[in-house]
């Protein structure tokens, strides 16, 4: 499995970097800002060595994940994987993956410090080295995971097809992908991924949005999800020089292992938030344009009604109607935001 893009990126992120600041654009530490509660409060606990090789796009965590199996792909020395051992609780499970020796070193020395600390009698988090192009070699065995996360390393894979068909592999039924990476406005020329910063950087392997929406529909997700986006700039004239021609974002996506239609389909089906997540009281956003405040009945397509209904949120929601009578295509769209460029998905 090892190429020679692996080789080099092992190199950039066991070598190269040692600490967040010593990255040369802000592609890969930028989002954080507007964080849960319950995910702040998770974060002063985790140890300030494994944040300080923080190199993520975003906040990769959704909500309601007491008791979850979740897999965080290209763990690193494990920041999200002990915020998400906090949030599964000590009867869930977090598995966190890497290739890269000196990340998973730093990853595994912590595992005491971060269980004591949340009180647990037994660690709830295993840190596993190899590629997420192939899951199977680790012992991931098919519909055995409740949530898939990643921070800002999807777009470092050579092989992201493969990454994407071994993801819903793993995951169970009505399960969840929820991932925060780098997107490109355009296709960026395949040579600069021979340019070690560029690619190490998170830039040259970033997905040109439309083929990310492709690349999902044939692995069979024919519909996700946009929760937020903001603009990443480079910052740096050197390497604004050789790429500088690509606008990039960071975008976190939401896509769930279920039947759904590939464009948004009205058959009259309501939807009402019950109030019950934890932490969201008043209200729930689905994705960037779908807030359903609790209490509140709001018409939603086939495929957001399934997403509600389907998967571990379906006991926060009722959902009123069937499939049985068609009305055509549903109205949906979502907020526009000029400064970055537009995702596909069947209501994105």
């Amino acid at each position: 499995m090892t190429t020679e893009l692996h080789a080099n990126l092992k190199d950039y992120y066991g070598r190269v970097l040692s600490k967040s600041s010593d990255l040369q654009t802000n592609a890969c530490c930028t989002g954080g800002g507007g964080l849960p509660g319950d995910i702040k409060a998770a974060l002063k606990k985790v140890h300030p060595e494994v944040m300080a090789r923080f190199y993520g796009c975003g906040s990769p965590i959704p909500a309601a994940l007491e008791g979850s199996t979740v897999l965080d792909l290209g763990c690193g020395t494990g920041s999200d994987v002990y915020v998400l051992s906090q949030l599964v609780g000590e009867h869930g499970r977090v598995i966190g993956v890497d290739m890269t020796d000196e990340q998973l070193d730093l990853a595994r020395r912590h595992i005491d410090y971060h269980m004591d600390t949340f009180g647990y009698r037994s660690a709830n988090v295993d840190f596993r080295q190899g590629f997420i192009e192939d899951l199977s070699a680790l012992d991931l065995a098919d519909s055995s995971v409740d949530v898939v996360v990643s921070n800002c390393v999807i777009n470092l894979s050579p092989e992201k097809e493969s990454v994407f068909r071994e993801i819903f592999r793993v995951l169970k039924p009505g399960g969840e992908l929820y991932f925060s990476d780098v997107f490109a406005d355009r296709r960026i020329p395949a040579r600069l991924l021979e340019d070690s910063v560029l690619h190490g950087e998170c830039l040259s392997g970033a997905l040109y949005v439309e083929d990310f929406r492709r690349m999902l529909a044939r692995v069979g997700c024919r519909d996700y999800r946009s929760m937020e986006r903001s603009t990443i700039t480079i910052d740096n004239p050197e390497l604004e020089a050789r790429i500088g021609m690509v606008g990039f974002s960071s975008i976190t996506v939401r896509a769930f292992k279920l039947d759904l239609e590939d464009i948004c389909e009205d058959y009259g089906q309501i939807a009402v938030y019950e109030g019950t997540i934890p932490g969201h009281p008043h209200f729930f956003d689905l994705d960037d344009h779908h807030r359903l405040f609790t209490g509140k009945p709001m018409l939603v397509c086939g495929n957001t009604a399934a997403m509600l209904r389907d998967s571990r949120f379906g006991s926060h929601f009722a959902i009123h109607g069937d499939t049985s009578v068609h009305f055509g295509p549903f109205e949906c769209a979502p907020a526009v935001d000029k400064a970055v460029p537009e995702s596909g998905g069947a209501c994105c």
